[in-house]
Formats: structure tokens, sequence, C-alpha cells
């Protein structure tokens, strides 16, 4: 850039000011550093001990390249997984290749480690992933050292994989039942915790000499910070609280949980907040205390980064604003009790806490696994079978979004908030604990339109309204013709021999006689019962001299139509009536009945 920017005048670049810097050579000195990530601190790398040594250098410093700021490595997590996939590479290398350098290595070296990853059970995704690292190592090492490797490695590192790495199996979401659990407890405790924070440990109703050192031990954390345990007030007040019988097994996190947050504090906090916004928990873990923007009518924004979205890593939410029952609310609520912990931690960090292990005030959340589970034990929290529950954070957010499509009913312009229509059906919607809802959906859909596309049944009272009102619901028909048997046919009477929706229009019906049963034309009254009853008792008869599958091909939809759908639609005393009818008369049938 020429020159200092000034306000009103336009910046301009020189030709110099897009060139990358040249990187200086690797060194074997290399190969133990550190690494700063930008997010998440620093990784220790250390390859001094590995072998095959060239490669060690080489991939030492693709690994520093890649991390450096505009680079693919980012997070301190991302950075760490690339180091073991180099380990595990170099390993193969060690035992199934004869390269020992750069230059030697051969496409075939490639097709062996992925063919060695796949014989060892590893799956698709998973093989492809850990292929990728190695690839993408070699890729900034071409690119480093241009004339380096060999023609027909290079040519192979242009794709990662000939093999399809298949499809993710989406991570589900929890039921209703759990997150209800979840959420009940989180409150519960949410609500503990707020009380607790900025109310000093008051100890010795009554015991002069126990009050003022609880004073004395409260004063030193007013301006410390923190007690540690070898600090005098702490055990003075320890030794005095043990002589008396007072409990003294978690004193250090009890007198510091009245001025700070604790370590588990964090579940239940991470937890509602993760079900209430919906957003990822790598989201929620690195929100700063101004993220609260644009408050509006009861509602207010979340700005939050999610890493994953490359080029649109700001983003911002639109959550409900009141007490700490709602996203803002919490967030607001834990920007004002953290206020105390911040004047000892310098950090932005929304999460700030006592952590008991190390007696230290400590920013940001890290691996909580324990912590979870130890929460969830201490409310008793089970899954679906009743077994305890091992929670996973990550599940949060595709709880959050379950709960709101059962609330939107599937309605997808609803549903999709912040995705587009298709991400939203196949990350959110397309998942195993909404399938039986789809299914169970499916299967409504379908017995609707099979009932719309069967006849009318009319029981007697429906029958008797029919006569009142003269007009019929099937178009063109006439009422007393249907009704009074001018226009019956074997099973039901017939609005429309010659309009059957099985065939051309003025042409006959070409069904057999029992497809009446399936066919919107015809009209089930009473009349028909003792007929369709033994038609019934025909069928059934039938099963004796037909194979399964032939009499359930023939018959299956029929017999399925009476007993199901068309008997049951009669009072009982009809039905009843019918059958005694149906035993005094001979069935006569067409003879594709019996074909």
């Amino acid at each position: 850039m020429t020159g200092r920017p000034r306000k009103g005048t336009s910046v301009r670049f020189a030709p110099a000011d897009g060139i990358a810097p040249i990187h200086a050579s690797d060194q074997v000195l290399g190969l133990r550093f550190n690494i700063e990530a930008r997010y998440g601190g620093t990784v220790e790398v250390d390859l001094a001990d590995v072998h095959p040594r060239p490669f060690a250098i080489a991939f030492a410093g693709a690994l520093r390249r890649q991390s450096e700021l505009g680079g693919s490595l980012g997070a301190r997590s991302t950075i760490k997984q690339h180091l073991q996939a180099y380990l595990r590479f170099f390993a193969y290398l060690r035992e199934h290749s004869t390269a020992k350098t750069l230059a030697d290595l051969r496409a075939d070296d490639i097709e062996g480690y992925e063919a060695f990853l796949e014989a060892g059970g590893m799956k698709p995704i998973h093989r492809h992933t850990v292929l990728a690292k190695a690839i993408l190592a070699l890729r900034s090492i071409d690119a480093d050292q241009a004339d380096l490797l060999d023609e027909g490695i290079r040519r192979r590192l242009s794709y990662t994989s000939a093999q399809s790495a298949g499809r993710s199996q989406p991570r589900d979401a929890y039921s209703p039942f759990v997150a209800r659990q979840l959420r009940d407890a989180a409150r519960a405790d949410i609500a503990k915790i707020f009380r607790r924070i900025g109310k000093p440990l008051d100890d010795g109703d009554g015991d002069a000499n126990l009050r003022r050192v609880t004073d004395e031990a409260n004063a030193r954390i007013v301006v410390t910070g923190r007690l540690s345990s070898g600090d005098r007030a702490f055990k003075h007040l320890y030794f005095m609280r043990l002589r008396r019988g007072l409990p003294v097994s978690t004193l250090a996190e009890d007198i510091h949980g009245h001025y700070h947050l604790r370590a588990i504090d964090i579940p239940p906090l991470l937890t509602l907040l993760s079900l209430e916004t919906g957003l990822e928990i790598e989201c929620c873990k690195a929100l700063t205390i101004d993220c609260l923007r644009n408050p509006g009518h009861g509602t207010i924004e979340i700005a939050y980064e999610k890493r994953r979205a490359r080029g649109a890593e700001h983003k911002h939410i639109r959550v409900r604003d009141g007490g700490i029952g709602t996203p803002g609310g919490l967030v607001r609520k834990l920007i004002e009790v953290t206020a105390f912990t911040r004047q000892f931690v310098p950090s932005d960090c929304l999460w700030l806490y006592y952590y008991t292990g190390r007696t230290q005030l400590r920013a940001g959340v890290d691996h909580p696994h324990v912590l979870v589970d130890k929460w969830t034990r201490s409310h008793g929290v089970v899954d679906d079978d009743g077994q305890p529950l091992r929670l996973v954070l990550s599940r949060l957010r595709k709880t959050h979004k379950a709960l709101w499509y059962l609330k939107t009913e599937g309605h997808m312009a609803r549903f999709a908030v912040g995705h587009t229509p298709e991400i939203a059906a196949r990350h959110y919607a397309d998942i195993p604990s909404l399938r039986p809802l789809h299914e169970a959906t499916v299967a409504e859909a379908f017995s609707e339109v099979a009932a719309a596309a069967g006849p009318v049944i009319l029981t007697p009272g429906d029958e008797d309204s029919w006569h009142q009102s003269g007009t019929s619901s099937k178009e063109g028909s006439d009422v007393d013709a249907l009704l009074s048997g001018q226009q019956d046919v074997w099973l039901a009477a017939c609005s429309g021999f010659d309009r059957s929706p099985f065939g051309e229009p003025g042409e006959p019906c070409p069904q057999p006689f029992w497809g009446c049963l399936g066919c919107r034309n015809a009209v089930i009254t009473a009349r028909k019962l003792p007929a369709i009853i033994a038609f019934l008792r025909f069928i059934e008869e039938q099963r004796v001299g037909l194979c399964g599958a032939e009499w359930s091909m023939k018959f299956g939809r029929a017999y399925d139509r009476i007993a199901k759908q068309i008997l049951p639609a009669f009072p009982a005393s009809v039905v009843a009536e019918a059958r005694h009818e149906a035993e005094g008369q001979a069935l006569y049938l067409p003879p594709e009945a019996r074909q």
C-alpha cells in the first residue's frame, strides 16, 4: 500500500503488495516447535525422533505453512488431527514402503496407504479424511519445492481418492422426553447458580472466631480473585471448620462459588443456551461479552462466529429477550455475574469460571465431558430406554431443530430458518429420531388416498339424509335410482357403469364384480350387506384351494376392504341382521370368481 491512508483518500496498492513472502527452506531444527493456533491456543510439535527423517522435515514445514495466517488450519484441535495423521502415514511408510526420501515416493505408496487403511476396518468417510491430511501436506510440499516430487505422485495428488467417500451418518437428535429432562434440570440449576453468586460465604452463626476467619478469606478473594490451598487464610478456615465438624471436602469450591462461576456450572448453562437457541455447541463456547446486539421488542440478536462457514464466519441469530429463562436474558446475566472474575482474567470470552482442580480462574470451555456426565448423573437424566444418559453436547442443536420441526408440523418454509430448504431437509429433518413421524405421515396419507378412492358407504342414517336432500355427491347420479336398486350390480349400486375409472368413457366397466369394493363410483348401503357378507364367506373358503400368494393377489384387497372398512362402518345390529339373512340365501357368483 502506498503512503499512509488518509480520510477521504482512496487506498492504493502497489504491485509488490500482492506477492506472498518466500518461505525459508526447512532446517532440521524445525522438527521441534510450537504453533500459535488462531483458535484454541498453542500446539506443541515434536517430530525430532520420527522416521523417515526427510519426510518429518518436509511435513513439519507443511504443517507450519498451513497453520499460518491465511492457511487452511486455524483451530488447535485441527492442527493436532493433522499431526496425528502424519504420524500414521510415517508408520505405514516405515513398514510397507522402500521410500526413504520424498523423491522416492510413488503413486503406488498412496494407493497402498489407502488400501492399508481400508484393510484396517476404517470406514470410507474416516479413511477419506485421514488420507486427505497426508495429501494436503504433500500438495503444500510440492507448491513449496516444485521439482522435488516424482511426476507420477504429482498427478496422484490431484485427487484424494478414486473411491466414493459415501454419505455420513447424520447426528441424531434427542427425543422430546430427554430434551424435557435436560431443560428442567438446567433451569433448576441455573436458578441456584445466580442466587448463589454475589453472596459471600457466611459461616459462624454465634461463633465470632469462625465468622472472623471466614470474613478474612472472603476479603482475600475480593482483593486477589482466588484463594489457594496454601494461603494462610484458607488454612485457618479449613482447620477451624474441621474442628467444628463442618464440611471441608468442597471448601475451595464453596467459597469461590459465591464470587465466580464454577466448572460444574458450565454444563447446565451450555445445555440450556444450545437447546433454546439452536446454536452449535462450538459457537456457544466461543461467545464473547459483546455478543448481544440490536435489541428489539422482546428480542435481541446474538452475534457469533462459526469457523466452519468459510467466508461467512460472522453470523447472528435473533432470540427471545427477557428473564434468565430466555436466551437473551441468560447471556446478559452471564455477562453480569462474570464481571468480577473479569477483573482478574483479562478476556472477552463469555465463559469465565473457577476450576477447582488447579485452583485457578479459567477463560473458555475445553472438554467438559467429565463435568457433563457428573451433571446428568446428579439429576438422574435417562434416555428413552431408561438407562443413564450419556449426553453429547453436539446433539443439542439437532434436538432444537427436531423440536422446532415438530412444532411447525414439518412446514419447510417455517422450519428452514438460516438454511436453504434443501439443507434443512437433508441435515435436520432427515434424521433417525424423526423417521417414525415421517413413516406415520406417509402411512396416514396412503390411508386417506385409499379411502378417497374407495366406494361411498352409506349407513342407514346417511341413507335417510340422502333421501331427504334429493342430491348426491356423485356428479350426474340420481339418488332415487341408486337407492331403489335400479342401478345395482353384484355388491353395490353403481353411479356410472359406463364411466368407470378403470376403463374408457362410454365403455362398460372392465373390472370383476368385486372391483366395486375399490371404485369411487360404487355406493354401498345396508341393502347390499347380505351379498357382501356372503361374498366374504366365499373368499374365506377359497383359502383352502389357493396358495397364500395367489389368494392374496386375487382376493386380499377385497377382503381387507370388507373386513376393515365396510363392515365396521355399519352398526353392529345392522351387520348381525345382514349375517343372518346371508346364511339363509344361496350366493350366485359370476364365472370370474372361480377362474
